[in-house]
């Protein structure tokens, strides 16, 4: 009995044993190949078996085992790899590469790629447009003025309201395209075609919060407007702290009732691009979206800006704080916070020099 419970034993380790190299092999296998970003470009032919497409990819060195290649698609029931030219990292992962071969985004030498940066708001956005496809400035505007596609759109994601049809806003798609890297066929991309892919691309961001953005006390609308102050507020995009400390200071003063005091909603009502100091005649503008004018409570009529997903997370997942005050150091990107108006003022008055303005 005793020899038979040590083999018994014993075949339970050695099972343990290869089902733990297993699961080593199948993590390591999916992983990147590397850290290194560079495109490659793949051709795979119309009735390339998986195979042979396994052998492609390894030999450019995209995957790391072209045989775990087909044992991961015939684990995953995938069958329908695309033929085309495509364009993979090493730094892809073995999912990642399936699946661009999987949707079909084949590239071509007419294939652009332009970057719309969080931060930058709908003027700014229209020169991105214009400078890297075949559209003016003119045209992309022009679409904010197609009211049936406008009003399509709120039929079509779940996140866009009639919130956005307030005729106080000045750009009724502001703070809904999500910032980010994008790909498309040539320049010839119509405006549509490109909005398109930046309202896709935020509803993958908002849906794992839909639950939550629907039971807030705050409108989708209006997180978002939270969302965008917090974007512009806090330039250092590694800050993620001090974004949620500045929506935690701005829901303070929606409760007190305290303008929010905001400089660079006062240069959006402006519309005013340049980096400069506001005037003093500037600050006392009045809009719907001067928050430094005492006399206007509450938020902004819209979103001021893309908005990164961390900022979207702390206008969502908001932090309580008792800071009714911030302000930053221009130079350093730091930011302060304070509960007292006393120590806000001292703070002030010390990066007055530095910051300039009123």
């Amino acid at each position: 009995m005793g020899f038979v419970r040590k083999l018994i034993s014993l075949a339970i380790a050695i099972l343990f044993f290869v089902v733990g190299t297993l699961m080593l092999l199948y993590v390591n296998y999916i992983g990147a190949v590397s850290k290194e970003s560079k495109d490659i470009i793949v051709e795979i032919k119309q009735g390339n078996t998986s195979k042979e497409i396994g052998n492609i990819l390894y030999e450019k060195g995209l995957i790391k085992n072209n045989q775990f290649f087909v044992f991961y698609l015939k684990f995953n029931h995938i069958n329908d790899l695309k033929a085309g030219t495509f364009k993979l990292s090493p730094s892809m992962t073995l999912k990642e590469i399936v699946e661009s071969i999987q949707n079909g985004k084949v590239y071509t030498d007419d294939t652009i790629r332009i970057t719309f940066k969080e931060g930058i708001n709908f003027r700014e956005f229209a020169r991105v447009v214009e400078k890297n496809t075949n559209n003016t400035y003119d045209d992309v505007m022009k679409v904010l003025e197609d009211k049936e596609y406008i009003n399509s759109l709120i039929s079509d994601y779940w996140f866009i309201t009639d919130d956005i049809l307030n005729d106080k806003i000045y750009y009724s798609l502001e703070g809904y395209l999500f910032p980010d890297t994008y790909e498309f066929k040539n320049k010839n991309v119509t405006v549509y075609e490109i909005i398109k892919k930046l309202l896709d691309q935020m509803d993958n961001v908002l849906s794992p919060y839909k639950v939550k953005i629907e039971s807030d006390t705050f409108s989708v609308h209006e997180l978002l407007t939270l969302a965008s102050i917090a974007e512009k507020e806090v330039t250092n995009n590694q800050d993620e702290d001090s974004r949620k400390k500045v929506v935690s200071v701005f829901v303070n003063r929606l409760k007190k009732g305290i303008s929010l005091g905001s400089d660079i909603t006062t240069r959006y009502g402006i519309k005013l691009d340049e980096a400069r100091p506001l005037t003093k005649s500037e600050y006392n503008t009045v809009n719907a979206y001067n928050t430094r004018n005492t006399k206007m409570l509450g938020l902004p009529a819209s979103p001021i800006c893309m908005v990164s997903k961390s900022s979207i997370e702390a206008s969502i997942d908001r932090i309580d704080t008792n800071y009714i005050y911030f302000i930053a150091n221009v130079n350093t990107k730091e930011t302060f916070f304070f509960e007292t108006s006393k120590e806000f003022e001292t703070k002030k008055s010390e990066l007055s020099k530095v910051n300039g303005g009123y």
